[in-house]
């Protein structure tokens, strides 16, 4: 999509988020510290990956290189998909900013994959990486709460294995960075920017999982994961794990995100690329398909914009860098719940309340309603009624009139996405940041305004409206109009 295209579908104007009123006797000392460096990124092409190198191109243009990690997929070159990503109408402020030539040479892709032996990288590759690069993101992973365990310990754990082994050959390594999350230790019910045991030893996980078959693992998963409730808490734990055994030998940080969401600022208001956590539930309930869910509706999730986890990333690995890992703390939140606290039911009804006045979709199958419920059974009851039933009867429809049926699969996936959200919609964790308070007072004020990590203060009506036109546009491919007229005017208005 063109630059021009975005007042369309997000009514922003970009040329006035181009124009940053920054103090020219401050030095941006964030973008300093990658002037002239090389980088090394996997999962450069995910969610927050995506993210992370468009930030690093806009507001660190001076670095020398990003090579990505990109394995081919559907028969595509590596090149080719990175000329396709930057494509995502995410890239267009900083191909207006920079010129798309100039951001292009900036980004190599290097052939390879986190499952593979080695990472799969050809040698010469290899030896690019070994000279050059001093910075390293491992972002790479499943982010499947229901991957099969098998695979997801060869993606995230033993991935994190070979990427370690691989910043122990670089020869003049600065900081590598291991993403991990802020929920893989869920017996913690306030967590610490510490190190904590894992559930397992990773090295006898990961050789379980390379002597056993798909079928075997999967046949001992349950009691392997014991209770801890997905693949995927439990291999990142391990992951992390892994990092800490290196924190001697290595100049390594474990950075903690939350639950990353649709961007709230910059380079375009509620962009994502994909339908998990709070932008499914807002799809699903705005399509008339979500009806009831099972969960405790005053509790609340930790939530951050994908922009400010990576803000602080970047500032993160720059009190790295400039201070040495004898002087900060090793593991770093990017989490919100110990300044802002909303509630599952707060976020539901704004979402609807901008889904029925502001932004409704397009081909609802139902009007937008439904309510959480407190006992499962009633909520078991409401599914079948509510879900289940009108799901069959539409596809018998469907049959009727010569059409594929598609609604019992819409809501299967739908189900299992429930089972998984279910866990964390009925436990509350909280997340200490000290070291994002910490950091805070380190930056100046230019550097406060370009790598905001202060208190999120968002407006929720405008951020979930942006979420709802960038989820109509890009993942519903719903063509977008503007609804300043539609409904109601203020959420306030409604509500007192």
């Amino acid at each position: 999509m063109a630059a021009s295209e975005i007042d369309d579908f997000i009514g922003k104007n970009d040329d006035e988020m181009l124009k940053l009123d920054q103090n020219e006797e401050e030095i941006d000392r964030i973008a300093e510290i990658f002037k002239d460096r090389c980088l090394f990124i996997s999962g450069g092409t995910g969610f927050m990956g995506k993210v992370l190198v468009e930030k690093l191109l806009r507001s660190c243009g001076d670095l020398k290189k990003i090579y990505l990690l990109i394995r081919p997929k559907k028969g595509k070159h590596p090149d080719e998909r990175i000329k396709e990503m930057f494509n995502n109408v995410l890239f267009d402020m900083v191909k207006k900013q920079k010129g798309e030539d100039v951001i292009l040479s900036k980004v190599a892709a290097i052939a390879g994959d986190v499952t593979e032996l080695g990472l799969g990288i050809q040698p010469n590759d290899l030896e690019t990486l070994r000279n050059e690069v001093t910075i390293i993101y491992h972002c790479a992973a499943t982010v499947r709460f229901d991957e099969p365990l098998r695979k997801a310990v060869f993606m995230n754990t033993r991935g994190t294995k070979y990427m370690l082994e691989l910043a122990k050959s670089i020869k003049h390594l600065d900081f590598f960075a291991h993403v991990s999350t802020a929920y893989c230790h869920l017996h913690v019910k306030t967590l610490y920017e510490r190190v904590y045991d894992p559930p397992a030893n990773p090295h006898k996980v990961i050789s379980a999982c390379e002597w056993l078959t798909d079928e075997q693992v999967a046949a001992i998963e349950q009691k392997i994961l014991g209770d801890i409730p997905n693949t995927y808490a439990y291999t990142k734990s391990l992951s992390e794990s892994l990092v800490a055994e290196n924190f001697d030998e290595l100049p390594a940080m474990i950075l903690r995100p939350s639950i990353v969401i649709p961007v709230w600022r910059e380079p375009v208001p509620g962009w994502t690329d994909n339908i998990n956590g709070p932008t499914g539930l807002l799809i699903a309930a705005g399509k008339g398909i979500l009806r009831t869910m099972y969960c405790n509706s005053t509790c609340y999730g930790d939530f951050l914009p994908v922009d400010t986890s990576v803000n602080g990333m970047l500032v993160a690995s720059w009190n790295f860098l400039a201070h040495g890992k004898k002087d900060v703390n090793q593991v770093a939140h990017m989490t919100s719940s110990k300044e802002i606290k909303v509630s599952w039911n707060e976020i539901v009804e704004l979402g609807r309340w901008v889904i029925e006045n502001k932004m409704p979709l397009n081909w609802v199958a139902w009007y937008p309603g439904g309510s959480f419920k407190t006992n499962y059974y009633v909520h078991c009851v409401c599914a079948l009624l509510q879900h289940w039933l009108p799901a069959i009867f539409i596809d018998l429809l469907a049959r009727l009139f010569g059409y594929p049926p598609f609604m019992l699969k819409v809501h299967r996936r739908l189900a299992n996405g429930l089972k998984v959200f279910e866990y964390y919609a009925n436990n509350v964790w909280d997340f200490d940041n000290t070291e994002a308070l910490r950091m805070r007072k380190l930056l100046n004020e230019r550097e406060r305004r370009t790598y905001i990590i202060e208190k999120v203060d968002l407006d929720l009506v405008d951020y979930f409206t942006n979420c709802t036109i960038c989820a109509r546009r890009l993942i519903l491919k719903e063509r977008s109009r503007r609804y300043n007229s539609y409904g109601p005017t203020s959420y306030e208005s409604v509500n007192h």
